[in-house]
């Protein structure tokens, strides 16, 4: 930790502390702590359902993994689903098959059960109007009647240059419809009849709030450039703020670890815990992840610069699991030595949230494709000939898997996705029809055709057809014919592949095999016939 925490009094009376919720599965102490609290590290990712999964969010997913797995505690995967307007049908579930697919497996959330479930904020919602309740006994929250028209014109009527965005707060809120201003009675009566209202958090007036940042160090806010939050919404169900706070604590979360953009929200939070009496889980703030044009990583720069976004966009190119989460790891942290591949096991061991910048990450396009390129290579060639086996197939291709794992073996080091085999490696499953035009130009010579048909012959006598027989077969002929070795390496590399470069030729024929080989040589000899000398 960089600093040390300063707490706010709250002033809360400890009668409050003391409350039992039925709901509740772990016994509350006095301070309104869970009983027998582990002592291991408990992090979750909370995601809300109201998209595909962004890389951003994948991100504060794995940060919050490392965190756990270092510290041989749990990590939590928690759906923050109570904002049902922007709710996306599957996003859920893009969601869990988002971490399947990366390998971040959760110890509790949806599918894995767990003691503090519910794990859907959406199956939680008895959990959350009494806390607000709570608040406003206490006098900490309070009943608010506002119509979204009263609302507008309040703000426009303390609208100016200095304050373009007017709050409904300390310095508002005694001119409202709400509890603090109505008499009791009156308030009971709106209550009565269902009068729309939503609990709205009360504020303190020119106090500071402070707490310490994993990654920022000592943060400050005044309380005088903060709303009076909206804790619990008309339709009953609860704000991001009110939820978040009940369900890390009663879920005994031990570090919260999210995007920057939450930042501003946290002294809001740590009122609320300390009005509840409540110790606030220790914090952390990732760094933006900024777009190479400048501006926050978002949807345009998916459909204008061809960069992916959402993790449904990755896994659609091609890119590897392990790739992505070692190139996400690395925009905003700095492993402190020159490494750069990572397993994720790797990165477990090497990961602290010590070495989070604070300052925002840029995404680059070309360092994420190099990532692939390095975790393809550290692959075995039967784990890439499955993960392109899908792309061959969709090109019309039924290699046997033997054959598909030689394949691989011998173009992994060259190719930057699996799915390249398919169009990189495409000669491997069919004969090229054409041949490279420049290559040809410069490698087809007049004793071409002669020399590979002379070499076709020893090719089919061969008793053995391995890289090794071929190329004493080749290096045999050259001598016979006094021609150097290249005038048959480069135009059998064509005859057999159609292209002037690729992997080493000799290599090359022994994985397709003496009858292809045949075939193709015999093929580019007459197709070429005299070349240009």
């Amino acid at each position: 930790m960089r600093g040390s925490s300063i707490v706010i009094p709250a002033g809360v009376s400890n009668a409050l502390n003391a409350l039992l919720f039925p709901f509740h599965r772990t016994r509350m102490t006095a301070s309104g702590d869970p009983a027998d609290a582990p002592g291991a590290e408990r992090v979750r990712f909370a995601p809300s359902p109201t998209g595909m999964l962004h890389i951003g969010g994948l991100r504060t997913a794995l940060y919050n993994y490392l965190v756990a797995r270092k510290a041989g505690g749990a990590f939590l995967l928690r759906i923050e689903d109570t904002d049902r307007a922007r709710f996306v049908e599957d996003a859920e579930e893009d969601i869990l098959s988002a971490l399947d697919w990366c390998g971040l497996d959760y110890d509790e959330g949806p599918g894995a059960g767990g003691d503090f479930g519910p794990y859907r904020q959406s199956e939680r919602s008895d959990r959350y109007r009494p806390v607000a309740e709570r608040l406003v006994e206490e006098g900490r929250a309070y009943y608010a009647f506002d119509t979204p028209e009263e609302i507008e014109a309040m703000r426009d009527e303390n609208r100016s240059d200095a304050n373009p965005q007017p709050k409904y707060g300390p310095r508002t809120r005694r001119k409202m419809n709400n509890s603090l201003t109505l008499p009791e009675e009156e308030t009971q009566r709106l209550l009565d009849e269902g009068t729309d209202h939503v609990i709205r958090l009360k504020v303190p007036k020119d106090t500071g709030v402070k707490f310490t940042d994993e990654v920022r160090g000592s943060v400050s806010f005044s309380t005088n450039d903060l709303d009076d939050q909206v804790l619990l919404k008309s339709d009953g169900l609860p704000t991001y703020h009110l939820a978040n706070v009940v369900d890390d604590h009663q879920m005994k979360i031990t570090c919260v670890i999210r995007g920057e953009e939450w930042l501003s929200s946290t002294p809001k939070h740590k009122l609320m815990y300390d009005a509840l009496g409540w110790t606030m889980p220790r914090v952390a703030h990732l760094p933006l992840i900024m777009s190479p044009h400048g501006g926050k990583l978002s949807k345009r720069d998916a459909q204008e610069g061809g960069i992916p976004v959402s993790l449904r966009d990755y896994r659609q190119q091609g890119y590897e699991p392990e790739a992505v989460l070692n190139f996400i790891a690395l925009l905003g942290w700095n492993p402190g030595h020159e490494q750069e591949v990572f397993s994720l096991d790797e990165l477990v061991e090497a990961f602290s949230l010590g070495r989070v910048a604070q300052s925002s990450a840029q995404f680059d396009l070309d360092k994420l494709k190099w990532f692939n390129e390095q975790h393809l290579h550290r692959l075995p060639p039967e784990e890439v000939a499955a993960r392109s086996r899908e792309a061959v197939q969709a090109e019309g291709f039924t290699p046997s898997e033997d054959y598909l794992t030689d394949v691989a073996a011998l173009m992994q080091e060259r190719i930057t996705f699996a799915d390249d085999l398919a169009t990189d490696g495409a000669f491997f499953f069919e004969a090229p029809e054409e041949y490279e035009e420049a290559g040809v130009e410069k490698r087809w010579k007049d004793h071409s055709a002669a020399l590979l048909r002379a070499f076709a012959d020893r090719l089919e006598a061969a008793d053995a057809f391995d890289a090794e027989t071929v190329e004493n077969h080749l290096r045999a002929l050259a001598d016979e014919k006094d021609v150097g070795a290249g005038a048959l390496i480069h135009p059998a590399r064509l005859a057999v592949s159609g292209r002037s470069y690729g992997p080493g030729v000799f290599s090359m024929m022994a994985v397709l095999g003496q009858e292809r080989c045949l075939r193709r040589l015999r093929r580019a000899a007459e197709v070429l016939g005299e070349g240009e000398s």
